[in-house]
């Protein structure tokens, strides 16, 4: 494949790859206009990140999918405001959960309705009751670390989901995406201390709800 060249770019000097360069490079010459191909780049190399990401946080792969377009039109309709010296990851990562949230936001009435249906018996589909059991049984999800995921029942993706948000939003950075201290801390806007505390407190409310049994039950 041709490499792109940079002709706008001050001090150009010999010509990178796009797949070589990084992060920032390829965000500014984006919003410097000197080469459209390199916001391509940019999402495909978080394109499997961040989406597993989304569909953690959000437990609905459609929803994910719809999150993650939306947090790269953000970054399209931002990248102005991004400062020269940041580190885009952190960045990428605090507008995907800004959408998240909003997503959860808007579709909170929507399945309270499809609850409502499932249970009320005013539908008669089979499939109703599908989101609630995906949101909590029936994804693909990485065994974190210091975490032993059972692969069927999901007792400690369940347990995780009903942390207070503060505490799930620490989890999912650090264990599930493997995000490190300071990363997570750029993202939540927090010290790096906050991140830490949360962490333990998040373990903590974890080993209260979980037993033995369930943390290791893939052994």
């Amino acid at each position: 494949m041709a490499s792109t060249i940079d002709k706008n770019r001050p001090g150009a000097g010999p010509l990178v790859p796009l797949a070589e360069r990084s992060d920032e490079e390829l965000l500014l010459a984006y919003r410097s206009g000197a080469d459209c191909r390199a916001f391509e780049a940019l999402v495909e190399r978080y394109e499997t990140e961040l989406y597993s990401y989304l569909r953690n946080y959000l437990g609905d792969p459609q929803m994910a999918e719809d999150a993650f377009q939306a947090a790269f039109l953000q970054v399209h309709l931002k990248c102005e405001q991004f400062e020269p010296g940041r580190k885009v990851r952190p960045w990428l990562y605090a507008v995907a959960t800004n959408q998240a949230i909003d997503a959860q936001r808007r579709n909170r009435r929507h399945r309270m309705v499809s609850l409502d249906r499932c249970y009320g018996g005013a539908g008669g589909e089979e499939d109703e009751g599908g989101p609630l059991m995906t949101l909590l049984d029936s994804q693909e999800i990485t065994p974190a670390e210091q975490f032993a995921l059972a692969e069927e029942g999901g007792h400690v993706r369940q347990a995780v989901d009903r942390l207070p948000e503060p505490l799930r939003r620490v989890v999912l950075l650090v264990y599930y995406q493997g995000l490190k201290y300071r990363e997570a801390a750029a993202i939540l806007g927090v010290p790096v201390g906050t991140v830490k505390s949360r962490l333990h407190a998040a373990i903590g409310k974890l080993n209260q709800h979980l037993t033995p049994a369930q943390l290791l039950a893939h052994d």
